[in-house]
């Protein structure tokens, strides 16, 4: 055989090694931060479930923290993707009927979900935003587990949940935060206690439930987001310095409601202006006092 083409070969087996030792690598590491699980003092809340808290449950779920973004509609649920190279996870099905899990879902388990990111098993929940959940009152937290403990059951046998390995790699390298309550341990918040109303406060607390930090930034300045598809581009500047800044209250409220800016501008993914325009006029009118309460600032300082 020609020296060049044992050379070639070499260097083929070589590269051949070196991508398998890097595959199991990561395949450790990712599995290793699956399998680890989290203790979480229970919490004991005073449930109720009067139509009234069954309703604000309902709202919240569909109209400021999403839940159906992910459970799907009803909270069914449904896969968040399903396609190589990412490979598939699934949000639970968490109703009563065929493939649910809701027959299994106690208080204390759903609030150790919400707010803190950890499942039954003790271990940590992938894309659960309990980093911005675990803000959620505990009236509000009341009503959600009311909501879900409640909800009509739907049959919906689903396929479970397996990665490739792009994600896994993405999560080791820091750039996919698919486990939010890792990033909790050592500094847990404690739930907000604030009186719903058309306060600038009040807006401050739905934006936060509603997840807008994660992809506007904590000075909701925008910028480039550091997760999801690259083809999202960069969040908008929410303070008086973006576009937020030319607008009237009520093209706000148009904005959200249509998904349409008043310069033509269609809002695209992950804005989950679908999401949002479900809230009352009260609470868009909030998180307009809110955002217009904020300092200017100058684009992507976050």
């Amino acid at each position: 055989m020609p020296k060049w083409l044992k050379r070639i070969g070499y260097g083929v087996g070589g590269l051949a090694v070196v991508v398998v030792v890097t595959g199991a690598t990561i395949y450790t590491m990712s599995e290793s931060r699956f399998r680890r699980t989290y203790v979480v003092a229970p919490e004991t809340l005073a449930l109720a479930s009067d139509s009234a808290t069954l309703a604000r449950g309902e709202h919240l779920a569909s109209a400021v923290a999403g839940c159906g973004g992910c459970h799907g509609p009803g909270l069914k649920g449904g896969a968040m993707f399903d396609a190589a190279p990412m490979g598939r996870l699934v949000a639970l099905n968490l109703t009563s009927g065929d493939g649910g899990v809701g027959a299994t879902l106690t208080p204390e388990i759903i609030e150790r979900a919400v707010r803190h990111g950890v499942g039954h098993d003790g271990r940590a929940l992938r894309i659960m935003p309990s980093d911005d959940f675990q803000y959620l009152s505990d009236d509000d937290m009341r009503a959600v587990i009311a909501y879900v403990q409640h909800v009509a059951p739907v049959n919906n046998v689903m396929a479970p949940s397996k990665l490739m390995m792009l994600p896994r790699a993405l999560l080791v390298a820091g750039k996919m935060p698919l486990l939010m309550a890792e990033g909790m341990r050592d500094s847990p918040a404690k739930p907000m206690s604030v009186a719903p109303g058309e306060t600038a406060e009040y807006g401050g607390y739905l934006a936060i439930i509603a997840g807008c930090r994660k992809c506007h930034g904590v000075g909701f300045s925008g910028g480039k987001m550091e997760f999801g598809d690259p083809s999202w581009g960069p969040s908008a500047n929410l303070t008086k310095t973006g576009n937020l800044g030319k607008m009237t209250e009520a093209q706000f409220f148009t904005t959200l409601r249509t998904g349409k800016r008043p310069d033509g501008y269609e809002l695209k993914e992950p804005m989950p202006w679908q999401i949002l325009g479900k809230m009352t006029d009260g609470e868009l009118r909030a998180l307009w006092l809110y955002l217009q309460s904020l300092p200017p600032r100058e684009f992507g300082n976050h």
